[in-house]
């Protein structure tokens, strides 16, 4: 068989090539999408990471796929009816990164609480100056914590050694695990209501859009701080801007954007609105609040530890030996 990899980084292709070294493999550290799937268009097997767009334009022009392995825990960037539809079983890494990304939140949220950006800009530049660098503590402050997967429990666990109050929000509440962290499990608007700190850990699903837009930043506290780890499409990014322009959010660290492969360059931004492949308003939005002194943006690289996407690949190399071998694992769709 035939596996291509994209985004495919030179130290990632050992490991790669040493599960699939009975077959025809290719890598690329290109993304995958219109421009260049007609390169691969005879591939049996494709394996992307989140920054490939697999829609029923790109699924279209293969001539013979089989099976897609996403290297992450999200699928939104692949069109699963179209693959459901027409029989392509697609896997995920459904645990790799759990404690990673849990601790990029903290590392989000101490940047913030402590200002260590502006801090640090300003002592490259010989300023020692205490002025406008106050920042707060963690004891004793609320975290609202929207989503209790994996990621969000191993969040739980950290917000202990912070002492921590912990509010959380899921559809399917674990009871055991409340007791034994001392977590109230509420509804969405009192979290909003009583949390200091808002921190999402949802999937990127068409039910999770726009989760949190104008009415919910309207019950949140003044002076919020929200991080974001999850995925962009979960907050409407203008209502964020006009919560932080109003004071309702006083800062906030993302680790994800709306489009974020798009905004990369103001060219990038002028070429999506010609392209009117984006949301103009949203691109927008997302340069301004890369901008925003009290917004930290991170390049989606909460999971991006050596051990994390280690972990990435052996699940990877597995899922793909799997379906070969006739076992498929880690299936997110039924075909």
């Amino acid at each position: 068989m035939k596996i291509v990899f994209f985004e495919a980084e030179k130290w990632e292709c050992d490991i790669l090539q040493q599960a699939c070294c009975n077959h025809e493999v290719v890598f690329t550290d290109e993304e995958l999408g219109t421009a260049n799937v007609g390169l691969y268009r005879d591939a049996d097997i494709i394996s992307p990471f989140v920054h490939s767009v697999l829609d029923h334009s790109v699924l279209d022009c293969f001539e013979h796929l089989k099976f897609i392995a996403t290297r992450s825990t999200g699928y939104d960037h692949i069109d699963l009816e179209y693959c459901t539809r027409n029989a392509i079983p697609v896997s995920n890494v459904p645990v790799y990164g759990d404690q990673t990304v849990a601790e990029h939140v903290f590392a989000l949220l101490l940047a913030i609480s402590h200002k260590i950006p502006e801090a640090t800009n300003r002592t490259r530049k010989g300023d020692f100056s205490q002025k406008g660098l106050q920042g707060f503590d963690l004891q004793g402050k609320t975290l609202g914590v929207i989503g209790t997967g994996s990621i969000g429990k191993r969040v739980v666990e950290i917000a202990q050694g912070f002492r921590l109050n912990v509010l959380a929000c899921d559809p399917r509440p674990d009871d055991v695990f409340a007791d034994q962290y001392n977590v109230s499990y509420v509804d969405l608007d009192r979290l909003l209501e009583q949390s200091d700190v808002v921190t999402l850990h949802v999937p990127g699903s068409k039910s999770a859009k726009h989760l949190l837009s104008d009415r919910e930043f309207a019950r949140m506290k003044r002076g919020v701080v929200l991080i974001n780890t999850a995925r962009g499409s979960v907050v409407d990014t203008q209502a964020l801007l006009y919560a932080l322009a109003d004071g309702k959010v006083s800062a906030a660290g993302l680790d994800v954007l709306p489009d974020e492969p798009s905004i990369r360059e103001e060219a990038e931004l002028i070429r999506s609105f010609f392209d009117k492949k984006h949301d103009l308003e949203t691109l927008f939005a997302n340069h301004v609040l890369q901008h925003m002194r009290n917004v930290i943006v991170t390049p989606h690289s909460a999971f991006n530890t050596k051990e994390a996407v280690e972990r990435i690949l052996k699940t990877t190399g597995e899922n793909i030996v799997g379906f070969i071998e006739g076992a498929p694992r880690n299936l997110v769709n039924k075909h």
